[in-house]
C-alpha cells in the first residue's frame, strides 16, 4: 500500500471543500436510500464531521499504532446510530466513487486498489471493536430527567438517572441525544463523579445554532428520557500519575468536568490542594457559584476564585481566568476546559508562561467532535 499516494490524493480531493461530502452523501443515499433515516434531517454538521474524520485517518494511515485506538472508539460509538457491519461496504463504495469523481484522470487502478485496502482495514478495525463492545455494553443508555433547573438565561443544569449501571470516570464526556431532536448527538461532560443512585449532572449552555442545546435548555422536562452514549475521553481525567496539587481553569459550562474532578479528590481523601478559577464574561454567567461556595466551605483544601472579564460593575476579581490562575501557579498540574476559543487561548498563555506541556490537561472534545456547550 502506497501511503504517500493516499495522502497526496486526499490532499487533492480535499481542495474541493464542501463539494466532497455533498457528493459523497448524494452517492450514498442514491445507491442506498434506506440509510438516509440513520442521519439527521439537516446534514450540515455531518458533512463537516466526514471531512475531518477522513482527513485525520488518511493523514495517519502509516501510523497504525495511533490510528487504531481512534478507529476502535469510532466503531464502538457508531453503534448508537444503529450502524452494523452490513453498512460498511455501502460507505466504502460511495467513498471510492467520490474519490474517482474528484481525482479524474489521476484515479488509477493502483490508487483504487490502495484506497480499497485502506478502507477495508479501517472498516475491519471498526467492526471488530463494535462487535467486542456489544458483548458487554449497550449502544446507549437511557437516562430519565429527574430535575431541570434554569440557572441563568440560556444555561440549565440537568440531573438524569440512568436505567442501569454506567461506567465512567470524572473528567469524561458522553454523546447525548434527546427525542425532540432525533438522530442528533452532541458531547457533554459529566459534572459529577459516579454516584450510588446512578444519576448524572449535565451543564448545558444554549449556543447560537445549537439545535440540541436549545432543545435541552428550553424544551427538556422532568420525566423525559435522554439517550447517553458510552463515556469517552482521557485528557481531563485524574490518573495516578498526576501527583500533587491541582490548578483548574474553567470557562462557562467547562466548569462541569472540574466539579467532577473536585468530587473525585474529595472521595479519595484530601491529600492535595485544589485551586479552581472559574471565568465568565459577566456575573450572571457565574451560574453555579452558590454550589461552588458551599463546596469550598466544606473542604478547606478547595479554593474557588470566580473571575469576570466584561462586567465593569462586578465587585470581585476582574480579568481573564488564565491570568488570575497564573498568579497562583506553583508548579501544579493545570486542567483547562471551556469553549474551543477559550481552551486554545488559555493553553497558549500557559505555555508562554512556562508551564510544561506535560502538566497541561485540556479537553479534546472542545474542538471538532460535536460539542455544543
Amino acid at each position: 500500500m502506497d501511503t504517500q499516494a493516499l495522502k497526496d490524493s486526499w490532499h487533492l480531493v480535499s481542495r474541493s471543500g464542501d463539494q466532497v461530502p455533498l457528493y459523497f452523501y448524494s452517492v450514498l443515499f442514491l445507491m442506498n436510500p434506506d440509510v438516509r433515516d440513520m442521519f439527521p434531517v439537516s446534514m450540515a454538521r455531518q458533512r463537516d464531521k466526514l471531512v475531518g474524520a477522513l482527513g485525520s485517518v488518511i493523514s495517519n494511515v502509516d501510523r497504525l499504532d495511533e490510528v487504531v485506538p481512534v478507529l476502535q472508539q469510532l466503531g464502538r460509538d457508531h453503534r448508537k446510530f444503529a450502524v452494523t457491519a452490513t453498512h460498511y461496504p455501502a460507505v466504502g463504495q460511495a467513498l471510492l466513487a467520490t474519490l474517482e469523481h474528484f481525482l479524474g484522470d489521476r484515479w488509477t487502478p493502483q490508487l483504487a486498489h490502495d484506497w480499497t485496502q485502506a478502507y477495508n482495514l479501517v472498516a475491519q478495525v471498526m467492526v471488530e471493536a463494535a462487535n467486542d463492545a456489544s458483548k458487554t455494553t449497550p449502544p446507549w443508555w437511557e437516562a430519565e430527567i429527574v430535575s431541570h433547573e434554569m440557572r441563568t438565561l440560556g444555561i440549565a443544569v440537568i440531573r438524569a438517572r440512568l436505567n442501569y449501571q454506567y461506567p465512567f470516570r470524572p473528567g469524561q464526556s458522553a454523546s447525548i441525544s434527546y427525542a425532540m431532536r432525533p438522530r442528533i448527538w452532541r458531547f457533554y461532560s459529566f459534572a459529577n463523579a459516579p454516584r450510588q443512585d446512578n444519576t448524572i449532572d449535565l451543564h448545558v449552555r444554549m449556543v447560537d445554532g445549537g439545535v440540541l442545546s436549545s432543545a435541552l435548555v428550553m424544551g427538556a422536562r422532568r420525566g423525559e428520557v435522554l439517550r447517553v452514549g458510552a463515556a469517552v475521553g482521557e485528557r481531563l481525567t485524574l490518573t495516578p500519575e498526576v501527583q500533587g496539587d491541582l490548578l483548574m481553569i474553567a470557562g462557562g459550562t467547562g466548569l462541569a468536568p472540574m466539579k467532577a474532578l473536585v468530587e473525585q479528590v474529595a472521595y479519595e481523601g484530601p491529600t492535595r490542594r485544589v485551586d479552581l478559577v472559574v471565568g465568565a464574561r459577566n456575573s450572571r454567567e457565574l451560574y453555579d457559584y452558590e454550589t461552588l461556595a458551599k463546596m469550598a466551605a466544606e473542604h478547606p483544601w478547595l479554593n474557588v476564585v470566580p473571575v469576570v472579564s466584561h462586567d465593569p460593575f462586578y465587585q470581585g476579581t476582574r480579568g481573564y481566568a488564565v491570568d488570575v490562575a497564573l498568579q497562583g501557579w506553583r508548579g501544579q498540574h493545570v486542567y483547562v476546559c471551556g469553549s474551543e476559543e477559550m481552551a486554545q487561548a488559555t493553553v497558549g498563555r500557559l505555555l508562554d508562561a512556562g508551564v510544561p506541556t506535560d502538566q497541561i490537561h485540556f479537553d479534546e472534545f472542545t474542538s471538532d467532535r460535536g460539542r455544543e456547550s
